[in-house]
Formats: structure tokens, sequence, C-alpha cells
């Protein structure tokens, strides 16, 4: 019975395989790593047991182990503790080995425990899920050559490539080694391509570094998440709800000096607020550009206009001087370059207490308004109303 119970052709064996392993891409980055690892949305029961039941069957992985591994690489990004980092380890053996990588990881139960908690821990995740990781992969098989035949040894060997290639390989290698990015944020996180389709929405990885905690991963018009098409399904059908998000940035009329309420919305949308004071910034070097022609050589600011594109706390103490160098000679963009590295102090989340923080953002608002160009006067008035 070479063809199995249901005997398909060959582009029918493709259907479902194209299918199946969609099927699994979604059920990665819906349950395990925007439900389960960063909390940003809760699934029904029923929905979260589905998934969790496909990836035992499809993948064999534990839940618990994958939560652990992708907290840990977001704690320590691209460091040594890094489970699978292209800037530590090299491109090559993240895209190629990724799933050695993450195998490596969870054998460490020093790192399992410390950032695994708050996964499922019923009966059967620790009876079955988390005990017979094999054997779900293995009654896939069993499954698959029963209805397909000797075909669905081939299709049975796709899918089991398919999270540990793309999830493991594309995501943790390319996601952190070529793409475009939306924000600076510190890790080298890129958005691989603006459709995220192939890999469930994960290909907006510099999206998601930026707000780790948000279910929905595209942030500009021309940005597809199709995972976060089936998370709008699944609340439509109630059987999905949001985690709060930031709360939206809202001006108050009448209002001139920061509150603790503006700190709050301030903090919870850095990330937006950084890159429109990056943008204002890049706006004024091309208002000073012909100016500073006259002192600086082509090169020197076309380096200094891809400076200006990073976070100050992101520059080497080399591009620092290159860049200081170039803006010394306009007033406007060197007060820009400063209200920055400022603001970013207040970022970084210091110890101090929220009425220290209130401090530095007021002193921040009236410096920027006194001796700040324009743009950033403007900037400085809208964040100092936000309440």
């Amino acid at each position: 019975m070479t063809e199995g119970l249901l005997a398909l052709s060959w582009w029918k064996l493709l259907l479902v395989g194209l299918v199946t392993t969609h099927v699994t891409i979604v059920a990665v980055t819906v349950y395990l790593h925007r439900c389960q690892t960063h909390r940003s949305l809760t699934l029904r029961p029923v929905v979260a047991h589905c998934f969790r039941f496909w990836l035992w069957l499809t993948t064999g992985m534990v839940t618990r182990e994958w939560v652990a591994v992708h907290r840990c690489h977001h704690a320590h990004c691209e460091t040594e503790k890094d489970p699978h980092s292209p800037v530590m380890v090299g491109i090559n053996q993240v895209l190629w080995r990724g799933a050695e990588l993450y195998r490596d990881a969870t054998s460490d139960p020093a790192l399992v425990d410390r950032y695994g908690g708050g996964g499922p821990a019923d009966w059967l995740e620790r009876r079955i899920y988390g005990r017979y990781t094999w054997q779900g992969v293995g009654l896939l098989l069993l499954i698959e050559l029963v209805l397909f035949g000797a075909p669905g040894l081939t299709l049975w060997a796709c899918q089991m490539m398919w999270i540990p290639f793309l999830a493991a390989g594309v995501v943790n290698g390319l996601g952190h080694y070529a793409g475009y990015r939306n924000y600076d944020c510190k890790e080298a996180a890129t958005n691989i391509v603006p459709f995220g389709l192939l890999i469930g929405g994960e290909e907006l990885h510099n999206n998601h570094h930026t707000f780790p905690t948000s279910a929905k991963f595209s942030v500009r018009w021309f940005e597809l998440d199709i995972g976060w098409v089936y998370i709008s399904l699944l609340r439509w059908l109630r059987l999905a709800s949001l985690r709060r998000p930031p709360e939206r940035l809202m001006r108050c009329a009448g209002q001139f000096v920061p509150t603790l309420v503006t700190l709050k919305l301030v903090l919870g949308n850095r990330a937006v607020l950084t890159r429109e004071l990056t943008v204002l910034t890049l706006d004024v070097f091309q208002a000073e550009r012909t100016g500073l022609a006259k002192v600086s050589p082509h090169a020197a600011l076309l380096q200094t206009k891809r400076l200006l594109r990073r976070a100050p706390c992101r520059l080497t103490g080399g591009q620092r001087v290159e860049l200081e160098q170039v803006i010394v000679h306009s007033a406007r963009l060197s007060a820009m370059h400063v209200a920055r590295q400022t603001l970013e102090k207040l970022w970084e989340r210091s110890p101090a207490t929220q009425e220290e923080l209130l401090a530095v953002l007021q002193t921040w608002c009236v410096d920027a308004e006194r001796s700040g160009p324009r743009p950033l006067q403007r900037f400085a008035r809208q964040l100092a109303s936000y309440g």
C-alpha cells in the first residue's frame, strides 16, 4: 500500500504539507511566543491545548523549554549568555545549526528553571508532552505513512525541518543579521521583510524587540503580520484576549509641565518618541548640511547621517569622536544631539524613584524649550502636554 489510504496526487500532498507547516508556524508565534513567553495575550484553554498538542505532534518541543530559551535570549541579547546570537557565534552557526543551539540551551536545567516559569504544568504536560517528546513526532510519522504511503515519509521529513530551519535558523539568524530597522533598539534585531507571511509575522523582528510585550508585530502601513491576523480572528471569536497595551499618547489641553502621568506615558512609548526625535534630528542635519559642507568633506557628512540614525548609547568611542567633529560646527545640530543623549538616560529606567525621574523629565523639557532649535522646542512642548 505504497500510496496510503488517501492516495493523494503530488500537488495535493504538497498542499497538505504547506497547510500543516503553516499551522505549526502559527502555533509557534501565537501560542509559544506571544502568549506563553511574552504574555501579550491570553488564549482560551481549549485553543491553548490544541496548539500544545499540535506542537507535540509536529515538533516535539516542550513549552517550558522553548519559553526559557527565548526569555534568556531577550535577557542577554547579543552577549555570551545569548543562546543563539549571530553577533557572537556567527551567522552560519545560527542559520544552519540553530536547532542544535536550542537543544544545547535546553540541556541546562538552571536556564530552564530560571526563565521557564509560568507555563502549563498540568497532568498532560508533566506525564505526556514534557516526558514523551519524540513519541509525538513518531506518531505523526505513523499517521502519515498510513494516510499517504511512502510519500508520507517525505512529507514528514519536510515538517521536521520546517521549524528548526525557519524559526531556529532564519528568525534567530537573519533576524539579527540582515534586513531593515524601524527602530534603533539596543539589540541588533532587524525586520527581514515587511511581509510576515512565511514565518507567521516573526519576520518583523526589529519591531518585536522594540515592543516585546506587544501582540502585534507590524507598526508601519506597508507591514503585514499574519500572526496578528489570526489573533484578531481568535479575538472576534472570543477565544483570545489581549494584555492591556501601552496607553496612547494623548495631549492634555492647557498642560505645559510634565506630570507623573506624563512620565508613565513617555516611558511606555519611549521607542516611538525616540524614533520621532531621531527623525527631527535628521531634519535639522539636512537643513544644516549646506553650512557643514563648507568645513567637512562629503564622506564625513555621509557618515554623520548614518551615525545620527543610531541611538547615542549604541555609538562606539570612535564613532562618537567622528560625529562630534562634524556637529561641533552647528549649534542647532549639537543641541539636538545633546538633547537625545540626555533624554536617553531616562529610557534606561534607573533605580531612581518616580519623583526623581519626573524631575529629570521636567528639567529636560525646560532646557529644550529654552535653548533648543525650533523642532526640539516643539517636541518638548508636545512631550510636556501628554497626560
